[in-house]
Parts: structure tokens; sequence; C-alpha cells
């Protein structure tokens, strides 16, 4: 099969993971392939943080209902976007999320779980404010990594029937 049709297949959502920790080297490698999403005029709005101090990471596990998730994971990745770098609010968001699915395949492909948390931008600006950033940095979502504890994971999908709203 094509490795890359492979990987949008078989990735999911991992929550559980192991104690083994993450070179920081595979964080960057991870970052980096979520800057070659698409954006329009090739704006690039993203920023990213990297969290893998314990104290830092359980400061923001106390902001949402995943706690359990982070304090589990080696690694958080929160994901903004530049406010001064947007010129198309739609647009950036949009790309923000192909750098997330990016980032998301990265971490697959190097054998590591990640799930994308977003239910904690419910209290974006705290998370902001623990991590000293300005305003101008809005959090899109965090990614929490790790190595997989399993693989079990099963998912569905709506039938090609369902989804397809026109076709000529």
């Amino acid at each position: 099969m094509n490795p890359v049709l492979d990987a949008i297949h078989k990735r999911r959502s991992i929550r559980d993971f192991t104690a083994d920790s993450i070179e920081h080297q595979t964080l960057i490698q991870i970052i980096k392939a979520g800057t070659w999403a698409p954006s329009g005029l090739n704006n690039q709005p993203w920023r990213f943080a990297i969290v893998t101090d314990k104290e830092l990471k359980a400061k923001i596990a106390e902001l949402t209902r995943y706690e359990k998730v982070i304090q589990g994971s080696k690694a958080l990745i929160p994901v903004f976007v530049d406010k001064d770098a947007m010129y198309n609010e739609l647009k950036d968001y949009q790309a923000i999320g192909a750098c997330i699915q990016n980032m998301l395949l990265a971490a697959y492909s190097l054998d590591l779980g990640a799930v994308w948390l977003g239910e904690i931008l419910k209290n974006s600006d705290r998370v902001r404010g623990l991590l000293g950033l300005s305003q101008n940095f809005a959090l899109m979502a965090v990614l929490a990594l790790g190595h997989p504890a399993h693989r079990k994971q099963t998912s569905t999908r709506k039938s090609l029937e369902e989804v397809i709203i026109f076709e000529k």
C-alpha cells in the first residue's frame, strides 16, 4: 500500500503512553513536518511550544478534563497561531489544522502516539500565561505525545455515499 495513505488510515488518537522518553530531535522532526503544511500566501502562521517539564505539564493538565492524558504523556506541543502573521482568519485556521494533521502523521511515522486536545481551548489564556507568551499568540490545540502503551484503538468512518453530497 501507499505509505502516506497507509499512515492516514492507520493513525489513531493515542491517550495511553509508556514511561519511555522522547528524544528532543524527534519533537523537532514532528514540528518541522507541521511547518510543511500549506498556508495561504505561504504566511506560515503557526508557532509552537515544547513542554517536557513535569511540573509545567502538571499545571497545564489542571486546565483540562484530559488531565490523565497530559500527565501520562512525555511531551506536549501547544500549537498557536501568530495573529501578526495572519492575513485571512478562516484560511489561517485551516492552515493550522493542516499543520496539526501533518504533525500527527509524523508522530505516527516515528512510532509515537499522539492526540490532538482541543477541549483545553476553554482555558487558552491560562495556558498562554503559564508559558509566558503574549496575547499575540492564540492557542489552537495541544498535542500530547509519547510512546503508545498499545495500538488497540479502532475507528469507523461514514460511507462515501453519506459524505459525498454532489457529483457530476
